[in-house]
């Protein structure tokens, strides 16, 4: 009997064994695939993030920013970007340096007034006394705007629609005015990342009448452009493939709407190229500001020009042109900023700038938007952080009447602690400005 019954222990623990080894096998199996699924579909998420194609897309990435939270110099300079990757592993704040933090400034009493009739990206303005002038834009990648909305300040209402030439470029644009035409210089053509347009026009005002004018040499997107001396200046910008900075600066002499010239006259070429900055004329001297290198392009082969990601280099460099035609580099501005082409006014002899797009996170890359609002003072040459607009947002199109400083249209941030952008707005606000 004692054979038997040590033959059947000893089979009930294989069988035992057996089972575990199963069981475990399995167990391990499981955790693998199961590894093997995340990781898939973590490169899922990412190659899908790697696919958006533009800067103003909504993404709903969990970032959490801390406002005028700051690293020291000191820090900044013991630290690499894999200690400040460290950093960002031990908890959800993300540090920003000087550089991407909201500046100190102060908080502004802000009124909002009526929207515009549609939100737009990208849009370009121009102010004649009180009437506000504002072209094009996108509404979203796959909508830009062929209209132009009119703004009465003087009794804050939209007034008016003028519909836009077919052939005229709908963003990235060049604009300026003589104080009753408006001067519109090549640009983006369609939605997307498409290519740009050399086709150049201008809008009587008083008439609601297009004329064409001769086309830019050579195509570009957001050109610095300026009406100065009796000829419309037309300089920088990026070129045919969306990302080359130009360096290139034409003019063409213009009159009442109308070129006086056949051919756009080459002139000394602006010291740094690229697009979206502030072009300023006042009395006698020519101001170029801000601005950024490289810029979206068209994903190679796509049908509709998807926007795909490119490096950037956000600057603040301001420069001067006189009537020696020389530049001159002047102090830069307090911080790196870019699109902000038709985010200026002049006020008491002073360049009040609002908004814009400064230099990306060091860890994240994603673009951090500008909230404070600028004061150049043309008799210093010196600038100051004067104010906060009510949110950061970028691609503002700014006015001043009878004491307020107007804003309307743009991309604004994801809130007050998330400085990356998210909704296109049509929203205007103003405040009243008070400035030495």
């Amino acid at each position: 009997m004692a054979t038997p019954t040590t033959r059947f222990h000893h089979h009930h623990g294989h069988g035992h064994s057996s089972a575990s080894k199963v069981i475990i096998f399995f167990c391990l199996s499981a955790f693998i695939g199961l590894g093997l699924i995340a990781n898939l579909f973590r490169a899922s998420l990412s190659s899908h993030y790697l696919s958006i194609a533009t800067n103003w897309v909504d993404t709903d990435a969990p970032v959490v920013l801390i406002p005028n939270a700051t690293l020291n110099n000191k820090l900044l300079q013991e630290r690499d970007v894999k200690s400040v990757k460290s950093v960002k592993r031990m908890g959800p704040e993300r540090f920003l340096s000087a550089t991407f933090a909201d500046l100190p400034a102060p908080e502004w009493h802000w009124e909002q007034m009526p929207s515009a009739p549609v939100p737009r990206l990208d849009g370009y303005s121009i102010q004649i006394k009180n009437m506000f002038y504002v072209f094009g834009g996108y509404a979203h990648l796959d909508h830009v705007h062929s209209h132009v909305d009119v703004f009465d300040f003087s009794i804050n209402k939209w007034v008016d629609q003028i519909k836009m030439p077919k052939e005229m470029a709908n963003s990235h644009l060049g604009i300026a005015t003589d104080g009753r035409y408006i001067y519109i210089v090549s640009g983006q053509y369609g939605t997307q990342c498409r290519g740009p347009t050399a086709a150049s026009f201008s809008l009587d005002t008083a008439t609601k009448k297009w004329k064409t004018l001769p086309p830019l040499p050579a195509p570009r997107y957001a050109p610095a452009t300026q009406l100065w001396k009796g000829r419309l200046h037309v300089m920088g910008g990026s070129k045919e493939n969306r990302h080359e900075p130009g360096l290139d600066h034409w003019s063409l002499a213009v009159k009442d709407g109308d070129a006086l010239e056949q051919q756009w006259r080459k002139e000394v070429p602006i010291p740094r190229g690229g697009p979206h900055r502030a072009c300023i004329a006042v009395d006698d001297r020519l101001f170029v500001i801000g601005g950024q290198e490289g810029d979206f392009m068209a994903k190679p082969g796509s049908p509709i020009f998807k926007c795909s990601r490119r490096h950037e280099v956000v600057y603040g460099d301001v420069y001067m042109l006189d009537t020696e035609m020389k530049w001159k580099t002047l102090p830069a501005m307090p911080k790196p900023n870019s699109h902000i082409e038709c985010a200026w006014v002049i006020v008491n002899n002073s360049i009040i700038i609002t908004g814009g797009t400064t230099e990306k996170h060091p860890v994240t890359k994603r673009m951090m938007l500008v909230g404070e609002v600028f004061q150049f003072h043309l008799d210093s040459m010196k600038w100051s952080v004067i104010g906060k607009l009510p949110y950061r947002i970028k691609t503002t199109l700014t006015g001043f009447w009878d004491g307020w400083l107007y804003f309307t249209s743009g991309q604004r941030d994801r809130g007050p602690d998330n400085p990356q952008p998210r909704k296109v707005v049509g929203e205007m606000w103003r405040t009243k400005l008070h400035v030495s």
